[in-house]
């Protein structure tokens, strides 16, 4: 008697329990947000940051640790939902620690009750997290001395405001934050090789196209698309000296002799696929080059000289380069699109692809490993890990992280090589440039008001007295304005910058207005935004923010600019 097939073996508890969201960020993107243990230095209201942590524990944070010393007051009840009347007097850090702990038992999470400046005077007190995000209002010293930590040990940093109707967040990675995944639109993704197809490809449209004039109707029907352009870019070439379609008018004319081949009284189910080969003539028939982003990549210095300590994508991407500098072209993917064909003719042009694909990685494996040796690499890369390289050479970015500004007692701001982009954008409509003018003002004027001396309490605009603090912050954020167009020698009319200016004062006024509240509201969607950045930045995988973003909850706009 044969033996019994081993049962099928369904999802895990926990594989249902995060199944749409591993959907999105796959096994890998879930491993490292589990393995990673975030740190919230929570200060003002606190609503912004203990809502972001809500939206990291919801889908399995590893570990995260609030640093709050605040004190549960009564004004906290208005704001924060995750704190009720019995927590009243307790610390803040604790209570909000053990709430957000229930709403995720596979989540570990800890509090720090000590004052953030004597807690980080103390060795390694930064040294377990992977990831840092720090609210407003924060003392300069404390925020320069969390972005020098994120510089050194090149851990993503956050930093966001979450004021009345408005929001800030800016975000510090490290120098070099390449991704792989960027989850391109799927209508990106196909490498067909149209215009360089390789023998295979080439002798399978020949096949499938020997006779088409003299075909059966259904067979004419379901000639795949793919086989079809290359029949008739044949036929395209014998007439023009061996040239493409290149221009828009040759690819006009191109569809047009492609659409007149199509059989008007085919009686088995139509001409689609000559449909889909008319479609994907613009789209498909482009030179396979890769962005100048991806150019970028190869040329980087990291790329250039790999090291035994060099990360692995960096060889990888040193391997693909020599790819493309021998072919001109990348690895082919691998993918095929669907399209009108018979089963058999469509397992069998993906087949082509597949082949190719592993011919292609086999040659960029071949490379890496001659690149470990030759770096003395003690531990080989995956080969998974190049494999996924390869599908996405195509789509990989690099971002270069770099500081936020920290606004400092009595210092200017340096732009430096933004301060002309920064200066445009400054009379764009509907600019948000303004609104973030104004945020570095109520920084600047968290930086010289304190309530309980110089390295007290940061006191907030319009905690005391909103009409001083009103004109105080106005004309600190004209003077940023003003530092600004100087640096950048920037030429505004004058009656263009007036209203520039009105712009900023509204925004600081009603931040002014604000007294440092946090809208419940506002700091849930702030806490949603960001928490997303920080999962692209844990999981490395979809392009995070680069680097800062405002958010206008009276207009609900949003604008994202590298500062």
């Amino acid at each position: 008697m044969e033996p019994l097939p081993p049962p099928v073996q369904g999802p895990t508890a926990k594989e249902k329990k995060y199944d749409r969201q591993l959907r999105l960020w796959g096994a890998t993107g879930q491993i490292a947000l589990e393995e990673a243990h975030i740190l919230l230095v929570n200060s003002g209201p606190g609503v912004v940051g203990v809502e972001t942590l809500k939206n990291l524990v919801l889908p399995c944070i590893g570990t995260f640790t609030i640093q709050d010393s605040a004190i549960v007051s009564e004004a906290d009840l208005g704001v924060n939902f995750f704190l009720e009347d019995q927590h009243l007097g307790g610390y803040r850090a604790e209570h909000t620690c053990n709430l957000l702990k229930e709403l995720n038992p596979d989540v570990d999470g800890h509090f720090v009750t000590e004052p953030v400046a004597s807690w980080l005077s103390q060795p390694d007190a930064l040294q377990p997290y992977t990831l840092i995000i720090v609210t407003a209002p924060v003392r300069p010293d404390i925020l320069a001395k969390l972005s020098d930590h994120a510089s050194a040990a090149r851990v993503p940093l956050f930093y966001l405001h979450s004021v009345g109707f408005y929001a800030h967040f800016s975000i510090h990675l490290p120098p070099a934050f390449p991704i792989v995944d960027t989850h391109p639109s799927p209508e990106s993704t196909s490498d067909l090789r149209l215009i360089r197809p390789w023998p295979e490809l080439v002798q399978y449209a020949q096949e499938k196209t020997a006779d088409l004039d003299g075909m059966k109707a259904e067979d004419h029907g379901h000639v795949p698309w793919i086989a079809l352009l290359l029949h008739f870019l044949g036929e395209w070439k014998k007439n023009k000296n061996g040239e493409v379609p290149q221009t828009y008018k040759e690819k006009t004319e191109f569809r047009t002799s492609l659409s007149q081949a199509a059989r008007t009284n085919n009686p088995e189910g139509g001409e689609e696929n000559f449909d889909e080969a008319v479609a994907a003539v613009l789209k498909s028939l482009n030179p396979p080059q890769p962005s100048s982003a991806v150019k970028e990549i190869f040329t980087a210095p990291e790329c250039l000289l790999v090291r035994e300590d060099s990360p692995s994508f960096w060889v990888i991407a040193n391997a693909i380069g020599l790819f493309y500098t021998k072919y001109n072209v990348l690895p082919v993917p691998g993918s095929v699109p669907d399209m009108k064909a018979r089963s058999a003719d469509y397992i069998q042009l993906q087949n082509i692809y597949k082949a190719k694909a592993r011919k292609d990685l086999a040659e960029v494996v071949e490379s890496v490993r001659f690149l470990e040796r030759n770096a003395n690499r003690k531990t080989p890369i995956d080969e998974k890990d190049i494999e996924a390289f390869c599908k996405n050479a195509a789509h990989i970015k690099l971002v270069r992280g770099r500081p936020f500004h920290v606004v400092q007692a009595g210092e200017k701001i340096k732009w430096g090589d933004r301060a002309k982009s920064i200066a445009q954008m400054l009379t764009f409509p509907d600019s948000q440039i303004p609104l973030y003018i104004a945020f570095l003002a109520w920084d600047e004027f968290i930086a010289t008001h304190n309530k309980d001396g110089l390295a007290g309490t940061p006191q907030v605009p319009g905690e005391t007295d909103p009409d001083t603090d009103s004109e105080k912050l106005t004309g600190i954020a004209f003077k940023i304005a003003d530092d600004l167009v100087k640096e950048a020698n920037a030429s505004i009319e004058e009656h263009e910058y007036v209203a520039i200016k009105s712009q900023i004062g509204e925004f600081a006024r009603e931040l002014v207005r604000s007294g440092g509240a946090e809208l419940h509201n506002i700091g849930a969607l702030t806490g949603g935004i960001v928490s997303q950045e920080i999962i692209k930045a844990i999981t490395e995988q979809y392009v995070p923010v680069d680097n800062t973003c405002v958010f206008d909850g009276i207009k609900s706009k949003s604008t994202v600019f590298k500062v």
